[in-house]
Parts: structure tokens; sequence; C-alpha cells
């Protein structure tokens, strides 16, 4: 919000312009030369930065599932969590990639185009170290990665697929699946080196190991559901999300099955006496016979009621449902 002049600051302005101390046509040029902003067309941007915020938001989600995922997988404790999410060239992301590094292609569908998963080395032998019972130490030999190596390691990062699966449920549903396994970026053209691309870089610690994890997302990918990631769109969704969930929720619960007891009454009696019960023996119970019974679910009492018979067939009928915290003697 501007500054609110005083009146003396007003007056002291109108003067200054009068004498010639302050120049109003001085003025007006520095003015629109504020407005003036250089813009760089190698370097398009085209999303907004509300559209950003809810790409940050659905890999703040993935980060966290990730964290989950990878401590289970490795056994050991794992944080994730988001550095930034930039829109630049395919062709600057690739300049930035190590020489010889750890990449994932994937693709999720209904989403057109590939998507591309980064890995720095130190991050993922530090894993691949956990995944064969060590202590999380990393050894960067990218380049003479054994098949079997190549194959657990391909296989760490599919099942991270899921995770992202979920974290967007909320904008699109998808069905991610790993295509290829590159160590090598001169030999990966995922799109035209001008093309725009979001790249997500996630910070990831694991042991006495971190590195960064970028996904790279073509904006040729995003292009149709672009509407989606507006913050109303979001926040809408987010809200017809929770009511679905209450009401698959609320269903589940009404199926849900629950054992109901009619208590006729209840007495105690030594071993003694219950060792010696034969046919036909009588046992008094502390429940007046116009009293009406106890009807428990689970094991509280929820209802008071009576015996009776219903077709021929025993049954109870519900006198009185109990409240909350009222006990069955009041």
């Amino acid at each position: 919000m501007a500054d609110i002049l005083s009146q003396n600051e007003i007056d002291a302005l109108l003067s200054a312009i009068s004498t010639g101390e302050m120049d109003a046509e001085k003025l007006k040029e520095e003015e629109s030369a504020r407005k003036i902003k250089v813009y760089d067309f190698k370097r398009a941007l085209r999303f907004s930065k509300d559209q950003i915020r809810s790409l940050t938001r659905v890999h703040e989600n993935f980060a966290r599932l990730l964290t989950t995922l990878f401590s289970a997988q490795l056994r050991t404790y794992v944080d994730i969590s988001v550095a930034s999410v930039e829109q630049l060239p395919y062709e600057e992301f690739i300049r930035s990639v190590p020489s010889m590094t750890i990449m994932n292609i994937f693709e999720a569908p209904p989403l057109d185009g590939r998507m591309l998963i980064e890995v720095n080395p130190n991050i993922s032998f530090a894993m691949l170290d956990r995944l064969l019972g060590g202590k999380g130490e990393s050894v960067n030999k990218v380049d003479n990665l054994t098949e079997i190596e190549t194959r657990l390691m391909n296989q760490l990062f599919e099942s991270s697929l899921e995770s992202f699966q979920e974290a967007w449920q909320s904008i699109i549903g998808i069905e991610p699946k790993m295509l290829d396994f590159e160590v090598n970026p001169q030999f990966l053209q995922l799109v035209s080196p001008n093309e725009t691309v979001v790249v997500v870089s996630l910070t990831m610690s694991i042991a006495e190991t971190s590195g960064l994890i970028n996904i790279c997302i073509p904006h040729v990918v995003l292009e149709p559901i672009i509407p989606n990631l507006s913050m109303h769109y979001w926040m809408q969704n987010q809200k017809k999300s929770s009511k679905v969930e209450a009401e698959l929720l609320q269903k589940r619960l009404q199926l849900a099955r629950l054992p109901i007891i009619a208590q006729l009454g209840e007495t105690d009696i030594t071993i003694q006496d219950f060792l010696q019960l034969n046919v036909n023996d009588v046992i008094p119970l502390r429940q007046k016979i116009d009293h009406p019974l106890s009807i428990k679910v689970g094991e509280k009492t929820k209802f008071l009621g009576q015996a009776g018979t219903n077709n021929k067939k025993m049954a109870i009928q519900i006198l009185e449902v109990l409240e909350e915290g009222v006990s069955v003697d009041e």
C-alpha cells in the first residue's frame, strides 16, 4: 500500500515544483522507466505463479510420500523436501545435469509425452548400498554399472511412481509407468532444446549423504491440464475429494457389523456351586422381572428393552435409547 502524504508534505512538493527544484516531466520519465521489464524470448515463461504454486503443493505431497516409502524400503531415516520449482528451457536443464548420472524416463497416461526423474549419483548409490545391506555409503561409479545394479536401481525408482500417482490424484488421475533407464544425458532428448520444462528439485538426505532428485516435466505434457493447476480448481477439487471420502467412509461404517447382546441379568456364584450345577437347578439373577433388559452394542450399553417373541422367534423390543454418559441405573 502506497504511503499517504500529509498536507505539509504536499505543500512542500508543490512548492519545489513551482520553484524549479523538481522537474515534473523528469518524474514522469522515471515512473515510466520503472515499468519497462526485460523479457528473454528464449526463456519463455509458460506457467503463471499460481500454477507454479500448485505444482509445488503437488510435489510437496510427493516428497512426503516418497520419504515414507524410501524409509521403509531402505530401513533407515530418509528426509526429502522440495527445494525449488522452476521453469526453464530443456537445453538449460540438460546442461545443468552431470555428464554421468541416473535418469529414469517414464510416462503417465492419459498425459502425452515422457517425463524424467534424474537422481544425483551420490544419493542413488547410497540408496543401493542400503538396499544391499550396507550403511548407506556412496561410491560414484555410474560409468560401469552392472546389470544387477541397474535392475535394482530401476526397480527402486519404479516403486516411487505409485507415490507420484497418488500425489497427482488431486489434479488428474494418471497411471505412470517406467519406460527407460539412462546414465548419459547427451543420449536423451525428451523435447526440443527450446521447449519450456518444469524442473522440480527435491533435496534428499540419507545417513550422511545428501543430494538432489530432479523431476523434469515438459510443458507439452502439462498443457492439456494447465487449467487444473489454478488455485481455484485445486481448492475446489480438494473440497470435493474430502466430501466424497467422508461419504464413502459413512457408507462403510453403515455396513459394519457389530455384536448386539441382550443381557437377561447377572449374578455371582462360587466355583464349588458352579461345579455342582445339575439339570433343573435355578440360578437367581440380580435382575427384577419387571425391569427392562440392558442391550449392549459391543461393550457399551446403548438401549433398554424387553424380551418377547416375533413370528414364533425370540426377539427383543427396544424401549429406550440411552444417551452418551447415562448409566443404566439412571
